[in-house]
């Protein structure tokens, strides 16, 4: 770093000299002495890293574990801020507003985590920021990094008509229990908990963590089922029953052990089998309760097990503002109507009621979150909650409040119906910032949303599918447990690249997540709302009366039929014909890179399209072999679109099919050892080659043929980059 670049970080003018980069310390003496030692660390070593003293590895690391996270434009950070549960009073709000207008973009992203993000963010900025959010009690601490990360929990936690009890204690004790403590310093990669009050509903999604907790009342005593080992990520897993009933005192400990386990067997070298569901998937489930179970008795005793829950209890916020209250929801307005019904939940505090605000693409502007909170003084008094759908609820509402409440929310642009609809698409930061991305996960979630303004009422009928959009195969914006989720990709059609997204139809966020889709191919970004149109108006058609649900609708129509249905959108017609496909959803420019056409590369061109677009038919030839239950089948075909797209890749450069050479080595040393191929995904097919698929479980059946999914999509993507 040059020594112009260090003035910087000069105190300003006319001041003692003693504060640091942007920061004003002095002023917030008095925050809680943790987040103070933490703060202290991270701007000393930023500081250290300026004056190039400590390795890049090493701070990047480092920022990490204090929310700082690199975007995809050069000279920014998106800042994740922890909120766990997703519980903010008004106080904090006001902070976050003021934080958002002062060193970001003026909006405060709702993650799917319950967390707010930030964007286009100075890291010079960052102490201060972070100085700020501690003296209001928030800290950005193992937001990012190999970590424990938010906890996340039903935000109807206290209020919910079908849950066992509150899980609010019990999860916050979990989440200040297991920050900065000891033994969750040594992962090889992220871990995420969640608690749900109860099995059969989606606001947990614990079946899709590395942790999850459902509430269980067993003999009088409450406890909870613990699953472990679920996650989404490229290749989703489903979580297993560790315990079926543990009880509330042992749960800490419990988890404390299974952060053992993480660290002792976590995979250091490989970071996309770095998540614990790999140790699950490695150790088998009833090994892996062994390993927990011999971490327990080497735990030394720790009153905090039992303490912090009484502590987290007692912080528990007020409730009612108001006293109970009746509304005759008939005789009020259709607008009010129709907002009642999909963004007011009834509680089973009698005479009050949560009200869900709809924030498309999870944005909410420092003006409304302002606005909202002087409004919300008036009828709320626990302040408010994020929710993993990317919305804010309001919790005991007086029920004769309700209509004067929507009105006042009407000019804020708070009052838009269809929460947790088929309007209410979650979608990951994408191409928009995300260095991952490769298509515009967030510009496909307005384009839904305007859509769906436009014609919201044809959809009534279909209003519990929930669309759920990635902008790469990673599943951030968990697609996999969508009706109906997309994830971002590309597709060279002769010299021009366009955006495409592949379907993926079948998942469920109900019962915690308890099913994943598979994919069901491709379809032009712009054709989204088609393929959606489509989809429900067949689905409002032919279903087996109300009672059946799209995912059960798919399964019984089979893929074959459902992909007959999609056929003419799967299209993606030339750039001379259509150009308007080759451009992103809210983007101004062409997609992708123009590659000029020398004389021989017409034929090489059109040979690996040719055979790219054959590995694309292998692939869906083995999700109907799966279907079938045809192992071997389904097995082969997977493996052998795998080798079709790696020789498809390997004849731009000049290899040919004719040749006789070692098709793993000479991929790797080609593509992957040269850094145009991820090299995880290559792993894939060199697994493949040694696999008995007799030997595979169904389970592991299902995992070959997402990985070789995965495979063929990575070549897809290689080849759009050439």
């Amino acid at each position: 770093m040059t020594t112009a670049s260090l003035d910087l970080f000069a105190p300003p003018s006319g001041s003692n000299g003693t504060t640091g980069i942007r920061s004003s310390a002095a002023r917030f003496a008095d925050i809680d002495p943790a987040m103070k030692a933490d703060l202290e660390v991270y701007e000393a070593q930023l500081r250290r890293m300026f004056e190039g003293k400590v390795p890049d590895g090493v701070f990047l690391e480092l920022r990490l574990r204090y929310g700082v996270y690199g975007q995809r434009q050069d000279g920014v950070q998106m800042i994740r801020v922890k909120i766990p549960l997703g519980l903010l009073t008004l106080e904090q709000c006001i902070a976050l507003a003021d934080l958002a207008d002062e060193y970001a973009d003026g909006i405060s992203h709702v993650t799917t985590r319950q967390d707010i993000q930030y964007h286009n963010v100075d890291i010079r900025d960052t102490p201060e920021l972070l100085r700020r959010l501690a003296h209001v009690g928030i800290t950005t601490r193992e937001a990012c990094g190999n970590a424990v990360r938010n906890v996340t929990g039903c935000p109807l936690a206290g209020v919910c008509t079908g849950e066992s009890f509150d899980i609010t204690p019990y999860a916050n004790a979990t989440a200040q229990f297991l920050l900065r403590h000891p033994d969750t310093q040594d992962f090889g990669r992220k871990f995420k908990i969640a608690f749900s009050g109860c099995a059969s509903n989606p606001c947990g999604l614990t079946g899709i963590h590395d942790i999850g907790a459902i509430a269980r009342i067993q003999d009088g005593k409450r406890g909870f089922k613990v699953v472990i080992g679920g996650g989404l990520g490229s290749v989703p897993h489903q979580a297993k029953v560790l315990y079926e009933f543990l009880e509330a005192d042992q749960l800490l400990p419990v988890c404390q052990a299974i952060s053992r386990v993480f660290a002792l067997h976590g995979n250091r070298k490989v970071r996309s089998k770095a998540r614990f569901k790999f140790v699950v998937e490695k150790l088998g489930l009833n090994k892996t309760r062994e390993s927990i179970e011999a971490e327990l008795p080497k735990l030394p005793h720790d009153a905090r097990w039992t303490e912090e829950f009484v502590t987290q209890e007692a912080l528990l916020p007020a409730e009612a503002l108001k006293p109970p209250s009746t509304l005759d929801v008939g005789a009020q307005s259709p607008a009010f109507q129709r907002w009642y019904r999909t963004n007011v939940i009834p509680q089973k505090q009698a005479g009050y009621g949560t009200v869900q605000l709809f924030l498309p693409l999870g944005d909410i502007s420092s003006d409304q979150l302002r606005a909202l909170v002087a409004l919300a003084r008036g009828y709320v008094k626990e302040g408010i909650r994020l929710t993993v759908e990317q919305n804010i609820v309001l919790r005991f509402v007086t029920l004769a409040d309700l209509p004067a409440l929507h009105a006042a929310l009407e000019p804020l642009g708070l009052a838009l119906p269809g929460a947790e609809t088929i309007a209410d698409v979650t979608a990951c930061p994408g191409t928009d910032s995300c260095k991952l991305g490769i298509a515009s996960s967030r510009g496909l979630a307005a384009s839904l949303h305007d859509h769906f303004v436009a014609n919201g009422e044809a959809y009534d009928d279909v209003k519990d599918l929930r669309i759920k959009i990635s902008g790469c195969p990673n599943s951030c914006g968990q697609h996999h447990i969508a009706n109906i989720g997309f994830f971002g990709s590309s597709r060279r059609v002769g010299d021009h690249v366009a955006p495409v997204f592949q379907i993926v139809l079948g998942g469920t966020t109900q019962e915690n997540g308890k099913s994943y889709g598979m994919a069901m191919g491709k379809v032009s970004s712009h054709k989204v709302k088609d393929v959606v149109e489509r989809l429900a108006s067949t689905y409002k058609r032919d279903r087996t009366g109300q009672e059946e649900s799209f995912t059960d609708f798919v399964g019984r129509i089979g893929k074959v039929k459902t992909k007959e249905i999609l056929e003419d959108l799967t299209e993606i017609e030339s750039y001379e014909a259509r150009p308007e496909l080759y451009r992103d959803n809210r983007a101004p420019r062409e997609y992708g890179v123009n590659v000029g056409v020398g004389e021989c590369a017409g034929g090489i061109v059109s040979q690996v399209e040719f055979l790219l677009d054959d590995a694309d038919r292998g692939i869906w030839q083995a999700t109907l072999h799966l279907d079938a239950l045809q192992r071997t089948e389904a097995f082969t075909a997977a493996r052998e679109a795998m080798r079709t797209a790696a020789k498809a890749l390997l004849t731009t450069k000049g290899y040919l099919l004719s040749d006789r050479f070692d098709l793993v080595t000479e991929f790797k040393k080609t593509f992957v050892d040269a850094g145009k191929f991820f090299a995880a995904y290559f792993d894939h097919l060199a697994t493949a080659e040694q696999d008995d698929p007799a030997a595979l479980t169904d389970e592991a059946l299902r995992f070959r043929v997402e990985w070789a999914t995965l495979f063929v999509e990575e070549a897809h993507v290689a080849y759009g980059r050439q």
